[in-house]
């Protein structure tokens, strides 16, 4: 008879999940929101040729513009205390957030000192619980007045992006030790300068390309000037980055090495001497057969994303070349019922401690996310969380998932 084996996560190995401001927080104004008032109505009439039938059965919200409006999203900017409390209770011990730009430096080069001292007792809020603050810096919205100076592409935005990575370094400096400047470089200039999907709508390669490029002249600017003021301070970067996966044939060979060089690595390789960590997101599996997202999709999100989980395995085993530390900083699948999030969870991390076993780095692993939150142009109703919110009345839910991930956390996880 076969006896089970309990595979155990080293000592001193961080477990969390994440959330982002403008996700959570509500009553934001800057960029997005006001992108949100002028698009809700044609991203609603759009949903019934964008999303698959099942998808506007399960989910008829989408039809709605209100979906579509941030507005309280999950009131977390004053319930992070609770919300804090539900993430304790769950095992976790550390946290990634981020800080909302345009909360604090609503005016260009005036700062918010009422901001800053909310996001000062959101993290005394974590030390206080146990709870390992890691702070975002950027989490795709712009103040307003950066995105009237023409945004990512403003020829000064590194240069605003310092000023303001310097205020929250001088002012959280003694109480973060980890940072991370930036978050899915790629994923922004993808949807934002070369789809055209999300603001500010432009199209086109070179676009992409010069977005990429501002953000690693921010980055480097940012992990300088934090190390200047906190030496100690761990300085990473957060990258959303794919396992491809080729098919036979030296074409698709060639197609998987072109894509891994310049979807997984084109950040890291530009920005290698400026990183003490890399923090990962992972969702997409892409299989390439003569063409990307040639996937089969046994298992699909809420949202028809393919899951595979086990893929994050090759990713991480693909950042070997870094020598860094490694945090997960994102994992998560859209799951409104609750069926497939355990197998996830369980699935992502035992393909994770693979990848450990074969000598890769990996201290943390924050699941995406704490709370059903608000999902950028697809609006409330692919439901992420670990813990199920009522954007009505407020309610918190923690679902079954959550627990499981709990026992995982506490008595390891079943090979």
């Amino acid at each position: 008879m076969n006896k089970k084996i309990k595979l155990q996560f080293p000592e001193g190995f961080l477990w969390g999940a994440a959330t982002s401001a403008h996700q959570v927080e509500g009553n934001n104004r800057n960029d997005w929101s006001e992108w949100e008032k002028i698009n809700a109505e044609r991203l609603a009439r759009e949903a019934k040729n964008y999303w698959q039938p099942w998808q506007q059965e399960k989910f008829p919200e989408m039809f709605d513009p209100q979906n579509y409006i941030s507005g309280r999203a999950c009131d977390h900017y004053n319930r992070f205390a609770e919300d804090f409390d539900i993430a304790k209770s769950l095992g976790h011990n550390a946290h990634r957030f981020s800080i909302e730009w345009s909360r604090v430096e609503p005016e260009e080069g005036k700062f918010n000192q009422e901001a800053i001292e909310h996001y000062r007792q959101v993290v005394l809020a974590l030390r206080e619980r146990g709870l390992e603050p890691f702070v975002t810096l950027w989490h795709l919205p712009l103040p307003l007045w950066l995105a009237e100076k023409g945004g990512i592409r403003s020829r000064d935005f590194p240069k605003f992006f310092e000023r303001y990575v310097i205020k929250m370094a001088e002012t959280f400096g003694s109480e973060v030790k980890y940072w991370l400047t930036v978050n899915e470089p790629e994923i922004y200039a993808l949807n934002s300068y070369f789809r055209g999907r999300w603001t500010p709508q432009r199209r086109g390669a070179l676009n992409f390309y010069f977005a990429m490029r501002a953000f690693v002249k921010a980055h480097r600017r940012a992990y300088r000037a934090i190390k200047k003021i906190a030496p100690l301070s761990i300085v990473g970067v957060v990258c959303n980055l794919s396992d491809f996966e080729s098919s036979a044939g030296v074409i698709n060979a060639l197609i998987k090495v072109l894509s891994e060089r310049y979807w997984n690595h084109y950040f890291l390789r530009h920005t290698r001497n400026q990183l003490d960590c890399i923090g990962l997101n992972f969702y997409f599996h892409n299989r390439i057969n003569y063409g990307l997202n040639k996937n089969i999709k046994e298992v699909v999100s809420d949202i028809g994303w393919d899951t595979h989980p086990e893929g994050i395995e090759n990713v991480l085993v693909g950042l070997r070349e870094y020598d860094k530390p490694i945090y997960i900083t994102e994992s998560g699948i859209a799951d409104k019922d609750d069926k497939n999030r355990t197998w996830f969870i369980a699935e992502t991390l035992r393909a994770v401690s693979r990848a450990m076993a074969r000598g890769i780095n990996v201290q943390g692993y924050f699941h995406w996310s704490l709370l059903d939150n608000f999902e950028w142009d697809k609006g409330f109703w692919p439901r992420f969380g670990l813990v199920e919110v009522d954007h009505k009345t407020m309610e918190r839910k923690i679902r079954p998932s959550a627990y499981a991930y709990k026992d995982i956390i506490e008595n390891g996880l079943n090979c």
